[in-house]
């Protein structure tokens, strides 16, 4: 190369940014050395803002189109330039690519439990995750706040930031919000606008526009997720005792692996029939008054009484009925087992004996 060649090759003619990244936010002009020849043409495609910097200070800043650099449409950097009217040599700045367009599909998430009140478990730990959109809206801060001379800033570089946002204001929101946990489910999306409003002004402050916060998932710990879990399973039952069966049934069948599938099952059907009953016991005990348990099997006895069978009678019946002269040692009596009618004096001679006193003792 000649030096003619070497010289012109000093000089920047055409400046341009062909994105092929997804997430690439800013990129600066390669330029070195060199300079940038007066005239030379810009081009900055739909979704791309060129940002001049002068020695560290931001000058005119161009949206879309096709430019050829001059006074006219670098005033900023004219006049910090001091140049002339008609000045047309080369000029040395920097110039910064900023993508505009929407990035989504960013991730957030609670790193650790946010401990909240809530109506229904009184206090809880909760995890939280989901997506939002965001995009440049402000260059010149985004340069200042975000990423100063970097010259390939990407959305790695800033998401544990925007997220923290995210989660912080989170925990603000669920203090605010007085829903139980069970009920969010169902309002994922005005819980993400409130955050959403919670939010944008800090986005603002880093240049940034925050078009959307969508809520995936807000969780509760494993532990209180089984505790729901048997809870509905029991309400879905209908019935405690049947659920008592039901659990018990199915803790035996996985204790004892050595028995058959359906022998467990039995087996612990039966142990959980016999747990239920002393459940009921011991549950109407607390409700109502301990009754005397039914009194001995007695034998009893059917009269004749006026031409039909009557009773039935226990023996100390008989007996007071026999006092009382309402029967005698004709009177027919039977009881199961007998093959007919009897007179009472062969079945219970005992009851018509006459008791006399011992004999009065000598003094």
């Amino acid at each position: 190369m000649g030096i003619f060649g070497w010289l012109f090759g000093q000089f920047i003619d055409v400046i341009e940014w062909k994105d092929d990244s997804s997430d690439t936010i800013l990129w600066r002009y390669p330029r070195g050395d060199s300079e940038i020849k007066y005239g030379a043409k810009l081009i900055v495609r739909e979704s791309q803002v060129a940002v001049f910097v002068d020695k560290g200070e931001i000058a005119d800043i161009l949206g879309p189109g096709i430019y050829e650099l001059e006074t006219d449409n670098l005033p900023i950097l004219t006049n910090l330039q001091h140049w002339d009217h008609g000045f047309e040599s080369p000029f040395k700045a920097d110039v910064y690519f900023i993508n505009t367009k929407l990035f989504s599909n960013q991730k957030w998430g609670t790193k650790n439990p946010i401990i909240v009140r809530d109506s229904e478990f009184d206090m809880v730990r909760l995890r939280a995750f989901g997506t939002y959109e965001f995009r440049v809206n402000d260059p010149a801060k985004f340069i200042k706040e975000v990423s100063g001379t970097d010259g390939h800033f990407t959305t790695q570089e800033i998401e544990d930031r925007l997220a923290s946002l995210i989660v912080t204001n989170l925990a603000v929101a669920l203090g605010e919000d007085k829903r139980s946990i069970l009920d969010l489910a169902s309002s994922y999306d005005t819980f993400a606008k409130f955050i959403e409003e919670k939010v944008r002004k800090e986005f603002e402050d880093y240049g940034l526009k925050l078009e959307q916060i969508l809520v995936e998932n807000i969780s509760l710990p494993e532990e209180v997720e089984k505790a729901i879990d048997q809870r509905s399973s029991r309400m879905a039952s209908g019935d405690l005792n049947d659920h008592l069966k039901y659990q018990t049934a199915q803790s035996l069948t996985k204790e004892n692996s050595s028995v058959s599938d359906m022998a467990s099952v039995a087996a612990g059907m039966a142990m959980a029939n016999e747990i239920s009953k002393s459940f009921n016991s011991s549950s109407s005990q607390t409700t109502q008054h301990q009754t005397p348990p039914p009194p001995p099997n007695t034998k009893t006895y059917y009269i004749v009484k006026n031409g039909k069978a009557d009773g039935p009678y226990s023996k100390d019946d008989l007996k007071i009925m026999v006092n009382n002269n309402q029967l005698n040692k004709n009177s027919y009596i039977w009881q199961e087992g007998m093959d007919g009618w009897k007179k009472m004096n062969d079945v219970l001679s005992d009851l018509f004996k006459e008791s006399t006193p011992p004999p009065i003792p000598n003094e």
